[in-house]
């Protein structure tokens, strides 16, 4: 049986390095001559708001530098970087034009020809996948010779961890992204990004693991110097053995399991050959879920404030990014509302499928999906709705006063700079060096 190889590689000197990685890996053999290529970075969130860049979160300039680098070595000469970064407003193009920019992708234009652009700005092709799955794609990568695949090595909230498959999420429209967090029995998250990597061209995947990340995908996980590259021309295998090295064996995270079932593909990697380091020489156990309260009421870190009387249900896999991200500030929002007095019994539902539990005072639902699952229920004594897909954050703040709770209207008024509030817990630490984000 002839295995996928995947390479694993210690994060020393820039661009030997990589191209140790590709070069163990074979990953560019596949790549046709003169052909046009597409490079996905993760780019998953963005503000103007505070100092980037976001370690763990964000695919290093580093890495994605020296992977033009080598490109170019090779004779490519059509080279185009695409990104769908998720921002608070779906509309502002503004601010992953200054992601672009921060993180010097205009320096690769300039100096090798590089082209670069948000895939919102551009046309989506309808792909019908199999199980009836139907998702609208950036044409361009579609439409490419080669992708070159460069995700970070990470956990995530509700994935397990997200990886090459997960980050092709970036390249479908924000409609289909939410498709991707419904609530149809046996086509959950997990089933939905299995599909992601099937329309794609040949696809070359190198996980930048210089810096990695548990608790992600964003910034209110926690970041580490990991100093590590995983790469495979076959992105199922890189995302297996990137998993074992977050500490997860691939047949516990249900994606990978799905994926590797519709390519009739054992989850053991058995069929998998592991070249340079050696995974248990370099593995290192990340948690992948915030913890909460036996009841899964509130997070533990919250009742061990002594927050008493709001319940805030644990995510599932049905809300969506979006409304996930205001999950964030929301719990801020609890946390400095707390002055030692119990709230007034106010139960904050989410996603697509919670139920308003009996003898709740007041039962707040955030976002229009939740509402509708909830409009009728006759458990609620007082409904407040925030219908917004997502809701605006006047909306929520308004929401969370008239359900008794005292807001801090600054928050909600500067939204994007609570998340440098999870930036300052690597102030001072020399390892977290800004350096892999620019292109001098």
């Amino acid at each position: 049986m002839s295995k996928h190889t995947v390479s694993i590689v210690r994060y020393e000197k820039p661009l030997e390095s990589v191209a140790k990685a590709v070069a163990l890996s074979h990953g560019l053999d596949p790549m046709p001559a003169r052909g046009k290529v597409f490079i996905k970075p993760n780019i998953v969130f963005w503000t103007k708001a505070v100092p980037f860049p976001k370690w763990g979160v964000v695919t290093t300039s580093r890495v994605v530098e020296d992977m033009v680098v080598l490109l170019k070595e090779k004779g490519i000469e059509d080279i185009t970087i695409g990104e769908g970064t998720v921002i608070a407003k779906p509309k502002d193009l503004e601010t992953p034009a200054h992601a672009f920019k921060t993180l010097g992708y205009e320096v690769l234009k300039k100096r090798y020809g590089v082209k670069y652009f948000n895939t919102f700005e551009r046309p989506f092709k309808k792909v019908h996948l199999d199980e009836g799955i139907t998702l609208n794609f950036n044409r361009d990568i579609l439409e490419s010779d080669f992708v070159v695949n460069l995700p970070v090595l990470k956990t995530h909230t509700q994935t397990m961890v997200s990886l090459g498959i997960k980050n092709l999420k970036g390249t479908i429209d924000i409609s289909s992204r939410k498709k991707c967090h419904n609530a149809k029995p046996g086509l959950d998250l997990h089933r939905m990004v299995s599909k992601l990597f099937l329309p794609m061209p040949p696809m070359f995947t190198l996980l930048d693991g210089i810096y990695s990340q548990e608790r992600g995908p964003n910034v209110d996980g926690q970041a580490r110097r990991s100093n590590l590259l995983v790469a495979s021309s076959d992105v199922l295998s890189a995302d297996q053995v990137g998993a074992k090295v977050l500490g997860f064996e691939p047949g516990k995270v249900p994606y990978l399991v799905h994926a590797a079932q519709a390519l009739n593909r054992p989850v053991d990697l058995s069929d998998v050959e592991v070249v340079g380091e050696k995974i248990e020489h370099v593995a290192s156990p990340h948690d992948w879920i915030f913890p909460y309260n036996e009841d899964g009421t509130l997070p533990v870190a919250m009742e061990k404030m002594g927050i008493k009387g709001v319940s805030y249900p644990k995510y599932d896999l049905t809300i969506c990014t979006y409304c996930a991200g205001l999950t964030r500030v929301m719990l801020i929002a609890l946390a400095r509302a707390w002055k030692g007095t119990p709230f007034e019994d106010v139960e904050i539902l989410t996603g697509k499928l919670m139920q308003a539990s009996p003898g709740k005072k007041k039962t707040l639902l955030l976002g229009k999906c939740i509402y509708e699952a909830n409009k009728n229920n006759p458990h609620i004594q007082k409904m407040i709705a925030i219908k917004g897909c997502p809701p605006s954050h006047e909306s929520i703040f308004r929401a969370l006063r008239h359900a008794g709770i005292e807001a801090d209207p600054d928050l909600f008024e500067h939204m994007d700079r609570v998340m440098g509030i999870h930036m300052k817990k690597y102030q001072g630490k020399p390892e977290f060096d800004e350096s892999f984000f620019r292109i001098a």
